[in-house]
């Protein structure tokens, strides 16, 4: 079938090359062109796909200019010379009508354009990191955010690893920039300044699984098992990097056999990292457990051009001097973090010392359940028929009840 099709093509071409007064764009079959012509055709391809991506940034960019440009004309126009919010709305009118076919200068954009000039008014900024920043992604970081600095952070880090407005929305809910660099470790003494910085700025604490929607004390086999279910989750929330390897990860060492909670390897780091997961407070012995697993994993899975393991405990509660102390004296390099749940996740921490758990408000009613039952024991009563309410009145009522049931009878 293929075969009729070129004859057909090629008896056509030749039958219209015939004829001068013909013209017909019908271009060669791949079998007549140079061998590399596939090879050419892909450079080409790529070229393309290249220069419209980079015109699609450009043209962003250029738009997000154009926006906060806008803004600040708006903000100096209102400040020196007392314009009112009314003229916003005569603006948009009249820049709808120039530009018809333009979108983007309805009364709300052009507030938003102007609350953007406000929050960042050096010019070379917007250019550098904001204008790289899809524009509904700069209006989460308006909307969402008060703080200068926090809105400076979220806005860098999304420039920087190019957030969707969907992900950084999620970041700043977890209140992911309180989180990051947090986690007490021995980095700083067991890596190279540069390295130890990079890696402490890649864990953080605590982590938030607010995706497993645990609601009441878990083994930690439950846990890893929940971890597992919704891995996807669990990577996004580890952070950029992460591939995982497994679970309960079988090593054989010294004719004795170990199981590694979770193992991660970390393509940026260009490391392995272990994960063990505890579900009570943090213990020396952990860390201690931990720093072994990190070693035979170097001696039997790291190859010579990976960096040296890195270790992560994830415990449900800490004592962060307690930690340090513990691990000053490893020579493994490891951290230790909290897992949270989105309860704890949601509260401020300044609640965290005044609002009851879960378990103490479960354990409270239980109380207050049992204490009702024996009340309501000691305090029964026999029961008595019924009377209906007029029956209960006033006096001189009840004898008027009792004078017409005399004379009733």
């Amino acid at each position: 079938m293929k075969d009729e099709r070129i004859k057909d093509k090629k008896f056509r071409k030749a039958r219209c090359e015939s004829r001068d007064e013909i013209v017909l764009p019908i271009a060669d079959t791949k079998d007549v062109l140079p061998p590399d012509y596939p090879k050419f055709l892909s450079e080409v391809k790529a070229l393309v796909s290249v220069e419209r991506t980079r015109a699609i940034v450009s043209a962003n960019v250029g738009m997000t200019l154009m926006y906060w440009r806008i803004g600040k004309m708006i903000v100096a126009r209102q400040d020196g010379e007392g314009w009112g919010a009314k003229v916003i709305d005569r603006l948009s009118y009249d820049l709808k009508k120039s530009f018809p076919g333009v979108s983007g200068f309805s009364p709300r954009n052009l507030k938003y354009m102007r609350k953007f000039a406000l929050a960042w008014p050096n010019e070379e900024f917007v250019q550098r990191t904001v204008a790289q920043i899809a524009w509904r992604t700069n209006l989460s970081l308006l909307d969402k955010l008060s703080s200068p600095d926090e809105r400076l952070w979220y806005a860098r880090e999304t420039a920087r690893n190019g957030w969707s407005k969907e992900w950084l929305d999620i970041c700043i809910e977890s209140r992911m920039m309180d989180r990051v660099g947090k986690a007490p470790s021995n980095f700083p003494k067991t890596l190279s300044l540069a390295r130890a910085k990079k890696i402490q700025e890649t864990f953080k604490d605590p982590y938030v699984f607010d995706f497993l929607g645990i609601d009441k004390p878990v083994r930690e086999n439950e846990l890893e098992d929940a971890l597992v279910r919704h891995v996807e989750d669990f990577l996004l929330e580890l952070g950029n990097g992460f591939a995982f390897v497994g679970r309960q990860v079988h090593v054989e060492f010294c004719n004795q056999d170990f199981y590694l909670d979770l193992l991660f390897y970390h393509l940026k780091l260009r490391c392995f990292v272990v994960v063990e997961l505890k579900v009570g407070k943090f213990d020396p012995g952990d860390a201690a457990q931990l720093g072994f697993y990190q070693t035979v994993v170097d001696h039997t899975m790291r190859h010579q051009s990976d960096a040296p393991t890195i270790g992560l405990l994830l415990v449900r509660e800490k004592n962060d001097t307690i930690v340090r102390y513990s691990l000053e004296g490893m020579r493994s390099p490891m951290g230790v973090a909290e897992w949270q749940t989105a309860i704890e996740k949601s509260m401020p921490e300044d609640m965290k010392s005044v609002l009851p758990t879960i378990e103490a408000i479960e354990a409270e009613m239980s109380e207050v359940d049992s204490h009702n039952s024996a009340e309501d024991q000691k305090t029964a009563v026999p029961s008595i028929p019924f009377q209906h309410p007029a029956s209960c009145g006033k006096k001189d009522r009840g004898k008027s009840k009792r004078r017409k049931g005399g004379k009733k009878a």
